[in-house]
């Protein structure tokens, strides 16, 4: 825990002249890695304060604490990195407006001194005066469920790569399954390379494997996939293929929690409703 910084300055004064102030119970915070400074009127409205806080839970909720002891009702900080979610989270969860400021209109307005206990005085002037615009940020359903298709688009990418390294494999051991097949991943490619892994080595055998749909004739097909299998190449083409799979039931797990909290955001109105299609454009 970081020992107690605090300083008081006058509300009115120098620094002031010239901003009236609108709505004088706010705060403004600097965030960092490590500690937040945090700017805000004392308990009697006379002047501002400025205390710095660790970045730790306890520390957050002792700042939490500072704060509702001097009856602060909005909260402006910047949007700096993803150290604001913490605390932005928990200020949200105790109904505080909580104002995410972008870091480029902080830059427009003049008159600003760059340091962390100058930083959130400014932030704090700035938002008793009016001047801030928050950005947006949805409601928390709506953030827990992009978190979810930010992360299962991360595997997506990721699923991608290990494709890459499928097919490499592959190249490697004169095996282009990619040429003797439209799509890789489709259901023929990967029910090819399974058979290789699981160690098929007949070209002809491996082509009747094809989806009866394939535009390929299975002489087609095998004319690809007669290859040397050197043992180094398959054993990472095994090792490539588990790790595809791996990922793709972690997906499937991602897909069956986002379908699950749609449900849960669907209005009770509309439940088991089908949505209407969409209109042709003439």
């Amino acid at each position: 825990m970081l020992p107690p910084k605090q300083e008081l300055h006058p509300s009115g004064g120098t620094e002031d002249n010239g901003f009236p102030v609108l709505p004088p119970d706010v705060a403004g915070i600097d965030l960092g890695s490590t500690s937040h400074w945090v700017c805000a009127p004392t308990p009697d409205g006379s002047a501002r304060q400025v205390q710095q806080f660790g970045a730790t839970t306890p520390e957050l909720e002792s700042l939490l604490s500072w704060l509702q002891h001097r009856h602060v009702v909005s909260v402006a900080r910047e949007s700096t990195g993803v150290y604001w979610i913490p605390l932005h989270e928990l200020l949200e969860r105790h109904h505080f407006e909580v104002l995410l400021v972008s870091t480029r209109d902080l830059a427009q307005v003049p008159g600003r001194k760059k340091t962390d206990r100058i930083d959130c005085k400014w932030i704090q002037r700035l938002h008793s005066c009016g001047l801030l615009r928050g950005s947006f940020r949805p409601a928390e359903q709506v953030c827990m469920l992009r978190t979810l298709v930010r992360d299962k688009a991360t595997l997506a990418a990721t699923q991608a790569d290990w494709v890459r390294r499928i097919q490499k494999s592959l190249d490697q051991m004169n095996v282009p399954v990619h040429r003797a097949v439209s799509d890789i991943q489709g259901a023929t490619g990967m029910t090819i390379i399974r058979a290789i892994v699981a160690g098929q080595r007949d070209p002809l055998a491996l082509a009747k494997l094809r989806d009866p749909n394939c535009r390929k004739s299975a002489q087609e097909i095998a004319e690809q996939l007669s290859g040397h299998w050197r043992e180094d190449h398959l054993f990472s083409l095994q090792q490539s293929l588990q790790m595809y799979d791996a990922i793709g039931e972690i997906m499937a797990a991602y897909e069956k929690e986002i379908l699950r909290r749609l449900e849960q955001m669907q209005p009770p109105e509309f439940a088991g409703k089908q949505a209407p299609p969409l209109k042709q454009h003439q």
